[in-house]
């Protein structure tokens, strides 16, 4: 079943306000807001919103970082497999 955009941003404010800053939580689940409509934009019709296993593989890689994430949502809307091989790779070191 498909979550409306508040439904979503609702069940991910937990995870992201364990990993942003208090001042910077809104400003993150803003961003994933946009990057679901880039997404679905990209490859919709039926991709409503980010896979959960790319917004895994980009919460990784931003690592509480705003600035970060910014840059990895992008990465990941132009091309989802760079950002799985580089959170790959930072899964496998972190071990």
């Amino acid at each position: 079943m498909a979550l409306g955009s508040e439904q979503r941003r609702e069940e991910r404010k937990p995870r992201i306000e364990a990993l942003f800053a208090g001042r910077q939580v809104e400003a993150a689940l803003d961003l994933l807001h946009l990057m679901d409509m880039a997404w679905h934009d990209c490859y919709g019709p039926r991709e409503l919103e980010v896979p959960p296993a790319v917004l895994d593989d980009v919460l990784l890689l931003a690592n509480g970082d705003l600035a970060a994430l910014i840059t990895v949502a992008r990465e990941a809307v132009i091309d989802f497999r760079d950002v799985r091989v580089a959170a790959d790779a930072r899964r496998t070191t972190s071990r």
